[in-house]
């Protein structure tokens, strides 16, 4: 008589938890119950699940660790427009400030200013623009005057880069001629030279490659993760020796990547740009790879369950098993953040601690 009172548990359970279906967000697969009465009541069954877990509360995180380089950001070509002989080059890993030359063409600089704006003309008097003011700024910065900075080249402008081409070695024409000066946001970093001593130069041909001085870390991911690049995004970046640093997402970028099999589709990616909150964190290292946890949301102090005690219900939504003693019964939930392995959990009567089961 037992037996056939324990086949009638099983049958009933049967019945009450029948199917499956699949939970996209975690990839779990959860039984499907419904309500009786009026929908507010969950079926009582004295079968008890093959498994449970508790119900904690936690902070929940979104995220995901990818792996990054770590360096000195893109490179920028500097191209030769001065025609001549090199005379002087840099080495890889220099750093070039304001008003110090680059390289030598016929024993005369190439130097660096800052400034947003490519040179790309020669300037001299009653030439305008905004160039021209990013000139006049940098010749005020190293020490030379008596004229206004502003967008207009005048005689008292080119008095000032009389005395600069002096200075300099230069012939003292009062123009700056196109490619005489690099325009660059700050101090650079020789990247990789290209050009040598005693080759001919001029003409855009490629002389060496820049950046800048601060370190980045550049991580790609799949577009299906988009969610994570954002602008402004907080992330951690583990060093090589193990260490976390914070970090800050500064730029978003889509890089579609050309197939090396012909055939083959392109293929899309979203590359991002992280600066490190203090730099100091790597100190002594050139380039290396390092790891990138990027967090899209966070949830402070909410209940959680595996995603895989989940319970689909007939009606709709989702419902837990609720463990108590040797007998369960069903309460229903909404789900919030999945992450991880566990969701977020909301609902009546439910509370931390409480057991669970795990559908089979």
């Amino acid at each position: 008589m037992t037996n056939r009172s324990g086949a009638r548990r099983r049958r009933g359970r049967a019945v009450a938890v029948a199917g499956t279906v699949a939970l996209a967000a975690g990839a779990a697969t959860v039984a499907a119950v419904g309500f009786g009465g009026d929908g507010t009541d969950m079926p009582t069954v004295a079968d008890l699940p093959p498994a449970t877990a508790q119900v904690t509360r936690q902070t929940m995180l979104d995220t995901d660790e990818v792996s990054g380089d770590l360096g000195y950001g893109v490179t920028t070509t500097l191209a030769g427009r001065i025609a001549g002989v090199v005379t002087k080059m840099p080495q890889a890993g220099d750093l070039i400030r304001r008003g110090r030359p680059i390289y030598r063409v016929d024993n005369r600089p190439v130097v660096l200013m800052y400034g947003a704006v490519a040179a790309y003309r020669t300037l001299g008097s009653g030439v305008v623009g905004t160039d021209v003011r990013q000139l006049e700024a940098n010749l005020k910065a190293l020490g030379y005057g008596g004229f206004t900075v502003d967008k207009t080249y005048t005689w008292s402008t080119a008095t000032a880069v009389k005395q600069w081409q002096k200075d300099l070695g230069l012939p003292q024409t009062g123009q700056v001629e196109q490619g005489r000066v690099l325009f660059a946001p700050g101090v650079i970093r020789i990247d990789t030279v290209t050009a040598g001593v005693n080759q001919s130069t001029g003409g855009g041909a490629e002389v060496l490659q820049y950046t800048g001085i601060s370190r980045e870390v550049t991580a790609r991911l799949e577009v299906s993760k988009q969610r994570l690049a954002r602008k402004g995004v907080k992330v951690q970046v583990q060093m090589p020796d193990g260490t976390k640093v914070a970090g800050r997402v500064e730029r978003v970028y889509s890089v579609v990547e050309q197939p090396v099999d012909a055939g083959s589709d392109p293929e899309t990616w979203i590359e991002t740009v992280v600066s490190l909150t203090d730099p100091r964190a790597a100190a002594g290292i050139e380039a290396a790879v390092v790891n990138v946890v990027f967090t899209a949301s966070e949830r402070k102090d909410v209940l959680t369950v595996p995603v895989a005690a989940l319970v689909a219900l007939a009606e709709g939504g989702y419902g837990l098993e609720v463990v108590e003693g040797s007998t369960t019964h069903y309460i229903k939930v909404q789900t919030g953040l999945f992450a991880n392995g566990r969701v977020e959990v909301t609902g009546g009567g439910l509370t931390e601690g409480m057991t669970v089961g795990m559908p089979r």
